[in-house]
């Protein structure tokens, strides 16, 4: 079998799963998030932080519900990580230094995982599985929350309500990521994860010394990495890991896991909304943005340029033989543009168009389909975008799922899709410009460009993954990528909130003749191309004196 034709029918296969998948758990997180019902165990944890789940909130006290419950974890991964040597299951690793435990915590906190460390160097059994695995599970559930605020707002009307935060953030953790995570991690360790507390061992006998590996709850963690759209490793390696990834069905089963639930979030919203046609759009959008990249990421990294990637079957550099070039096309774009991170191998060996696109599929803002509730939201965002650029052509005032879009909800909406390229290319552009930051860089010239011009979508977009190459374990790096992710993670949840406020005090507005159908394929391409446009208009002079010049000069 051609190495193309395996990845495209891995990409088959792929897709019909998340096709099976998409209808019951839609509808199931459609249920968990309308019940009035609260299970023991939800009572229990209510209870013991002093919440009232059934109080409903406005969206300034929904939004003050995640900065206080995200501060406060951000306050306790850092100092968990300050006093773990002091802490048992240590494995002998010191306190992590100042700059990068705020990192860290930042990180893990904003569902962005973002690791400028050796995990198998440095983090012990309880900072992995007490701090990092436990921010894996509630930072998708606050991303989740934040995304069905907002659908909310959609849906009600004449009324400030949106819902309580702490029921939602609850609810998503122990309904839907948990039951997941237990069963994914189960096949994962079937299928030769590994799943322990052991220390620190050696393995074999190389150049006259041995190697060292310390065991860990390695399977557990991958499951939330992926689930939660969350992508740290626990080994440096990430998902090229066999500890982590060990065979061809794993790595196709993680592409998986970290696509179902924000694919399967545009039927929950169809649900909610009460239209499953509106959900379908979003999802036709999203799946057609998905295909597209994975399409021309295996034709960039499949095309024979000389003897040496004709014999390999492909741009192989980097890249894992177990998985193979189109496996790995599917991971590169998979993670990139939904928010985990996870890596399956290096983005900084692509070639230079296929660095290209990694890049891409993280400033369109991770939308296709996105992180788990992130996607939801930033493309809901778009919608609204999209349905205003459509009244300006006709001359209507805009509408979306029967609610006015005026200069209110526009201005939400143009501060969301500013902020975050303000923090990729204002802190891309420091870096290159003090002389201290370049220091950092492997490699010189546009790929050089590209390793910073990288780091700060990853960060600013909550993706995680890095382009390798550029040694981001400095001050500088440490502290301004945990800028940029807590900036890139939650002042956009104000304007979200905000926007799912002022929807919500709406009264419906009734259908007409002239009402845009939001549910047509036509809205669909107004949708795709509005994406396209405004992040080419964004970010193509940063992409010119990157990757764009890279690909052209190879």
């Amino acid at each position: 079998m051609s190495p193309v034709l395996a990845g495209v029918l891995q990409l088959i296969a792929l897709i019909a799963a998340l096709a099976l998948a998409y209808v019951p758990l839609g509808d199931y997180m459609a249920k968990v998030y309308s019940s009035d019902k609260h299970w023991r165990v939800e009572k229990w944890i209510y209870k013991g932080i002093g919440a009232n789940p059934n109080t409903e909130m406005r969206w300034p006290a929904y939004l003050r519900g995640v900065l206080a419950f995200s501060a406060v974890s951000v306050l306790f991964l850092y100092l968990l990580q300050r006093l773990q040597g002091h802490l048992p299951g240590s494995l002998g690793f010191s306190a992590i230094d100042p700059d990068q435990a705020f990192n860290t915590a930042a990180s893990f906190v904003t569902n962005t995982n973002w690791q400028s460390y050796y995990g198998e160097q440095a983090m012990g059994h309880v900072v992995q599985t007490g701090g990092l695995a436990v921010q894996n599970f509630v930072s998708a559930a606050v991303g989740i929350a934040v995304a069905v605020a907002l659908v909310r707002g959609f849906a009600r009307s004449r009324t400030g309500e949106l819902g309580n935060f702490w029921a939602d953030l609850v609810r998503g953790t122990v309904r839907i990521l948990i039951p997941l995570s237990v069963v994914a991690a189960i096949v994962l360790v079937a299928c030769g994860a590994i799943q322990n507390f052991s220390g620190i061992h050696s393995v074999g006998q190389f150049m006259g010394g041995s190697q060292q590996w310390n065991g860990g709850a390695v399977a557990s963690q991958e499951a939330i990495k992926e689930v939660g759209t969350n992508g740290g490793g626990y080994f440096n390696a990430n998902s090229a890991h066999p500890f982590e990834n060990p065979t061809p069905f794993t790595n196709i089963f993680e592409i998986f896991l970290l696509l179902v639930i924000p694919f399967a979030l545009t039927r929950t919203f169809g649900r909610m909304v009460g239209s499953l046609k509106q959900g379908y759009a979003i999802l036709a959008t999203m799946a057609t943005i998905w295909v597209g990249f994975v399409a021309l990421m295996m034709w960039t990294e499949f095309a024979h340029h000389g003897p040496a990637f004709q014999i390999a079957g492909g741009a192989m550099e980097g890249k894992e033989q177990r998985f193979g070039v189109g496996a790995s096309s599917i991971f590169a774009v998979s993670t990139t543009l939904t928010s985990t991170g996870a890596v399956d191998s290096f983005h900084s060996s692509f070639t230079g168009l296929g660095g290209g696109i990694t890049i891409l599929g993280m400033q369109l803002g991770e939308i296709a389909p996105g992180g788990t509730g992130s996607g939801l939201y930033g493309i809901l965002i778009m919608a609204v975008i999209a349905v205003f650029i459509a009244g300006l052509m006709v001359g209507r005032t805009p509408e979306y799922l029967g609610k006015k879009i005026g200069t209110r909800e526009m201005k939400f909406a143009a501060c969301y899709i500013l902020i975050t390229p303000a923090l990729v290319l204002v802190f891309t552009a420091a870096a290159m410009a003090l002389p201290t930051p370049g220091h950092s860089m492997t490699n010189s010239g546009a790929h050089g460009f590209s390793e910073i011009l990288y780091a700060y979508s990853s960060g600013a977009n909550n993706n995680g993954s890095a382009f390798a190459g550029l040694n981001a374990d400095t001050q500088w790096f440490n502290s301004t990528i945990g800028l940029a992710m807590l900036l890139g993670r939650f002042l956009p949840m104000v304007f979200v909130l905000a926007l799912a406020g002022s929807l919500a005090e709406q009264k419906p507005v009734p259908v007409t003749a002239g009402t845009l159908r939001t549910e047509k394929p036509l809205f669909t391409g107004l949708l795709v191309g509005a994406i396209l446009i405004i992040t080419g208009l964004t970010y193509f002079p940063a992409l010119a004196l990157g990757p764009l010049a890279e690909g052209l000069a190879s």
